[in-house]
């Protein structure tokens, strides 16, 4: 059910944009190759936050220049051989994998390295070559939920939807059928320690060496925002293309709470965050670096101080704002002759100001309103705070069976006036068996907010239908929101390999804008929930009547009766009665 409407033309172009950015990224990032065919990347990305939150990106990149398609590898190294096997035996293009406790506050703090929801989120890519995609992504989730030790052998057609618009191949791609694409979200999933320890075995180093020893459960866990993922593509091995090589890119993301001293200051260091610190690099690396945002907030004063000196200062544009990296190479031989450890720590020189940090071009929120438990409505709030530049945005909302919604009721708002999508692809559910799927390409104004909301009516479930906690509600997938965001300040081309590694899994194509994912909270609908304690009345009430109506009348049928004559009586009743006689009294 898809209509097309004014504007195609910029939507073909939104959606180049959106698969471009993995095309042009290959090539560069496949130069530091080895004589064994596989390398291995690894870097730490430090980021103060406002309020004194500092967050912590980790990236390990093994890079493997052999061909999975075809099966024929038999030799693993340093690409793990559990998910080498997975890719060639279920015919995986592409796979990402992300497994989030939290939420990101945008608005507060910032774009996030890598976006992921909360709970757990999987799409693939599958070859041209498979003949059933359904059961090909079936066989995968639950594979991985075996090696990840996670729920995602929970995902079937009641929560896997089938994108047009939204997630284009990240990597080399000869098409982009849709019907190849499969996503799914499992909000409710809990991320924890059995879910930390798998990802870990997977790196090369384990987490003996290299960055990888601050990855201590105890404290990732300790935290606001905790979120690890698994991304696998196809890349180009050199700058021809003419050759493909793989890669896997083990991301995990934390934001720590404020650390907060006597002063007011909010200093924080590696064995504060990690309460651990970097003793070397991974031996199997060919690159193992730390990076520090040290950005000034302000023009005038450097307000960030950080120990011990850095190997050198690194400037990009990143996400459209110029950022000054702190570089800590673990693999120079001088960084560890002062001392035997490396502990990075950040000072402030004077106390931050919370409301320095500019509010990000592009956030949204989304919430469920509405009273009773028959109808209610999902507003999503869609802010453009970009002072002059107008740009568009892919909505993609996926909503479960059971709340029904109505198509008709869909308003879209921005300035107090209606706002026309260009592009509308919308999937009905079909009762317990596959969700709504609603995807837009919406336009928006240069320092506006657009207000997206649509009704729904709740479902009656069956009894059996119910989770084990059915007061507490139930989760709605977020919505997704893919744009190329307009930057700023002008970009120039810069070397990929010497910018954080996140930067290269959504490079911008040209200077003037870049690629930028966002999800919104996950909602918490209630749903007609029945008296569950009514059952277990029933149940003895039901049972005390048949046990004493059936007692009885088994009794009645089973018991067998036996007529007795009357006797006369014996001696001493004769004489009763004789004496009775005389005494004027009836005998007895």
């Amino acid at each position: 059910a898809a209509m097309m409407a004014a504007g195609p033309l910029l939507l073909l172009l939104l959606l180049l944009g959106a698969a471009g950015p993995g095309l042009g990224a290959a090539g560069p990032g496949s130069g530091s190759g080895s004589g064994s065919g596989a390398a291995l990347r690894e870097e730490l990305l430090l980021r103060p936050l406002p309020a004194g939150d500092v967050a912590a990106a980790f990236q390990f990149r093994t890079r493997w220049d052999a061909d999975l398609r075809r099966g024929a590898v038999s030799h693993y190294r340093l690409f793990p051989k559990a998910l080498g096997q997975l890719v060639a035996a279920q015919g995986v293009r592409e796979l990402h994998l992300a497994l989030t406790q939290g939420f990101w506050r945008t608005q507060s703090w910032g774009q996030p390295p890598l976006g992921a929801p909360a709970g757990a989120e999987l799409w693939v890519w599958f070859q041209d070559s498979v003949p059933d995609v359904d059961k090909a992504w079936k066989e995968l989730s639950n594979v991985l939920s075996g090696i990840f030790c996670a729920s995602l052998n929970f995902i079937d057609s009641t929560n896997t939807v089938t994108p047009t618009a939204s997630f284009k191949p990240l990597g080399l791609a000869n098409g982009t059928d849709h019907r190849l694409l499969r996503y799914a979200v499992l909000p409710r999933e809990v991320v924890c320690t059995e879910n930390l320890t798998p990802w870990k075995k997977l790196l090369p180093c384990g987490s003996k060496a290299g960055l990888a020893v601050l990855l201590k459960a105890e404290r990732l866990f300790h935290s606001s925002y905790h979120s690890q993922a698994v991304h696998i593509r196809p890349i180009c091995r050199d700058a021809s293309c003419l050759a493909v090589s793989w890669e896997l890119r083990q991301t995990l993301t934390v934001v720590f709470d404020s650390f907060t001293s006597g002063q007011g200051k909010k200093d924080w260091s590696l064995f504060k965050m990690f309460s651990r610190t970097l003793t070397d690099a991974c031996p199997l690396a060919s690159e193992s670096k730390v990076y520090v945002d040290i950005s000034p907030k302000n023009k005038e004063k450097e307000l960030l101080e950080v120990t011990p000196t850095p190997t050198s200062v690194h400037e990009a544009v990143v996400q459209g704002d110029k950022r000054t990296y702190a570089v800590y190479d673990l693999l120079s031989p001088s960084l560890f002759n002062s001392s035997r450890s490396l502990n990075v720590q950040l000072k402030w020189k004077r106390p931050q100001d919370s409301q320095e940090l500019s509010t990000p071009v592009l956030h949204a929120q989304r919430y469920v309103s509405g009273y009773g438990l028959q109808t209610g409505e999902i507003s999503t709030l869609i802010h453009n705070t970009h002072p002059y530049r107008a740009f568009p945005v892919i909505l993609l909302e996926t909503v479960p069976w059971y709340l029904r919604l109505y198509v008709h009721t869909l308003t879209i708002i921005t300035k107090g006036k209606e706002n026309k999508p260009s592009y509308i692809h919308y999937q009905p559910a079909q009762d317990r068996k596959r969700p709504h799927l609603l995807e837009m390409l919406i336009q928006l104004p240069a320092n506006s907010v657009t207000k997206v909301t649509i009704q729904f009516e709740r479902a009656l479930l069956k009894w059996t239908e119910y989770t084990p906690d059915p007061n507490h509600g139930f989760y709605v997938s977020p919505s997704v929101l893919s744009a190329l965001v307009p930057s700023v300040i002008a970009m120039k081309d810069v070397d990929v390999e010497e910018s954080p590694l996140f930067a290269s899994l959504f490079p911008s194509s040209d200077g003037s804008s870049y690629f930028v994912r966002l999800y919104t909270e996950p909602l918490l609908v209630n749903l007609p929930t029945p008296d569950f304690s009514m059952p277990y009345n029933v149940i003895c009430l039901t049972c005390t009547v048949v046990a004493v109506c059936y007692g009885s009348f088994y009794n009645l049928l089973t018991r067998t009766f036996h007529v007795e004559e009357p006797s006369r009586g014996g001696l001493a009743k004769r004489l009763a009665n004789v004496i009775r006689k005389f005494r004027g009294v009836p005998p007895l």
